[in-house]
């Protein structure tokens, strides 16, 4: 077996910061009721049934939500803005119809719900709380929702707007006109404050009642397959990525005798929309200046324009603020500083880095084992998703959900969050994950145009330990990422 971590005295402080930041302990406490690995799990997921408050199925009356997700990224599978749906839906009393997924015109993906998650799984798990229909009835469908006013765009709507916000401007068009459009839907829910029953939704469906359709579970399967080696190793959250695909590749493995490989995951967040977007710069020169503003000038005009019309704040001092998306050069400067070694298996995820393949070419001459699932799947394996990006993206949520340990690039990316969320949630403990602090790393490249190699170890690995760790979900944060909390989660000591 390949060691992920090189594992001696100077590295067993870094080893109990990545437990202690999954709310495991070194030492193993002997009163414990649950004893899991290297400590005591106190947290455990919970498909929570449904109170007296919430037996009763909502939306019988004939008023409907329909909605419109905003799927605009590539690190975005819908799973935030589609469980925000379904408590609004709860909150308004109102039927939910199946979200449609808005096209983008930077990743011209035109999936649907239906072709990333399995509609009855949905509609049946959350059937105790809401009433969810496919299509809008007919009589409604005739309706133009815009004249009559039914309507509501994201400008509409603040970013994380609270309950008291939909009971007072939404319901009333549901009263009067009986359907209300949301065309965009992004972030439009607050996390606090929210009725308890409420956010234990939130949690249900993000964390039960999505689950991926079964092509997407299969080749999801046949990647972890290769990841490990063929081992005849099943992970702990296969059966919640991949459900029975998992059990099936292994009866029809022929290496049920070899030991599977670990690997870590890494979550490269460079594409060149993010790059783009970021505003900074990275060290491209005059080409990349122009390029990237080319780019913004197309998918981002009011960006653009704000950028030409307003001072803001230079290159460097977004890199100094840690606003700047890490490079794949100092992510993979960071991984060996924190004592991965050439023997380590990688799997990054995320595609179209900008620069390129030689890019990536650049990253393989340091860790010779790392791979993509471009790599690791077929040509005609992978057929069935191209030119779709959100498909293709799942892939990647399953091959970083299931690894051995998973590191980001960019904590604020929404498929990095849903990731280590759902480590939390399923992991029981024994799920590290990586989340640097780019403020403090952004220092330590700036300042060090050349550096001794301890040094940068030193200073790279004191950066990592005094990231934020959150042992329990803070008032405001996700619970998409933060699920340690009554809602979501039992605590059991």
């Amino acid at each position: 077996m390949n060691p992920i971590l090189l594992l001696n005295q100077h590295f067993l402080p870094l080893f109990h910061f990545l437990f202690r930041e999954n709310g495991t302990r070194m030492v193993i406490r002997k009163k414990c009721s649950r004893e899991i690995m290297l400590g005591c799990w106190p947290w455990l997921p919970m498909p929570w049934q449904r109170t007296n408050v919430n037996q009763k199925i909502c939306g019988r009356n004939p008023w409907f939500l329909l909605l419109l997700g905003d799927l605009v990224l590539i690190s975005e599978i819908g799973n935030l803005m589609v469980c925000n749906a379904v408590v609004v839906a709860r909150l308004l009393n109102s039927t939910l119809v199946i979200p449609k997924f808005m096209y983008s015109s930077v990743w011209r993906d035109l999936s649907q719900f239906r072709d990333i998650y399995q509609e009855d799984h949905f509609i049946n798990n959350l059937t105790p709380d809401i009433r969810i229909v496919r299509e809008l009835p007919k009589e409604l469908q005739s309706l133009d929702l815009e004249v009559i006013g039914s309507v509501v765009t994201d400008v509409d709507m603040g970013k994380e707007a609270k309950p008291s916000f939909y009971l007072k401007h939404i319901l009333p068009i549901i009263l009067k006109n009986q359907v209300v459009h949301f065309i965009g839907f992004g972030n439009r829910l607050a996390f606090d404050p929210i009725p308890f029953e409420l956010q234990r939704l939130r949690c249900r469906c993000n964390f039960h009642a999505l689950q991926f359709v079964p092509r997407i579970q299969e080749t999801g399967a046949l990647l972890l397959k290769r990841l490990r080696g063929h081992g005849g190793l099943i992970g702990p959250l296969d059966r919640y990525l991949v459900g029975q695909f998992g059990e099936l590749n292994m009866e029809k493995s022929e290496f049920l005798s070899k030991k599977a490989s670990k690997y870590l995951a890494l979550h490269l967040r460079f594409e060149i929309d993010m790059v783009s977007h970021s505003l900074c710069e990275f060290g491209g020169g005059e080409e990349e200046r122009k390029e990237l503003e080319a780019y913004r000038e197309i998918h981002f005009p009011a960006l653009a324009h704000l950028k030409n019309t307003t001072k803001l704040p230079s290159p460097s001092e977004l890199r100094s603020e840690g606003l700047c998306p890490l490079t794949p050069e100092e992510a993979i400067l960071m991984l060996a500083a924190l004592g991965f070694t050439r023997k380590t298996n990688i799997y990054v995820a995320g595609s179209n880095l900008y620069g390129g393949h030689s890019r990536l070419v650049a990253l393989t001459s340091l860790y010779p084992k790392l791979v993509t699932k471009e790599t690791l799947l077929s040509s005609a394996e992978l057929e069935p998703f191209a030119n779709y990006s959100s498909q293709l993206a799942a892939l990647d949520y399953i091959g970083c959900a299931a690894s051995d340990a998973f590191a980001m690039t960019d904590s604020g990316s929404q498929l990095s969050s849903l990731v280590s969320g759902y480590r939390i949630y399923y992991g029981g403990g024994r799920m590290p994950t990586i989340r640097p602090n780019k403020r403090r790393l952004a220092s330590i490249f700036m300042k060090n145009s050349t550096i001794e190699w301890r040094i940068f170890e030193q200073r790279m690995r004191k950066a990592v330990r005094q990231t934020k760790h959150v042992l329990t979900r803070p008032k405001g944060r996700s619970v998409y990422r933060y699920p340690r909390c009554k809602e979501c989660m039992c605590r059991t000591i």
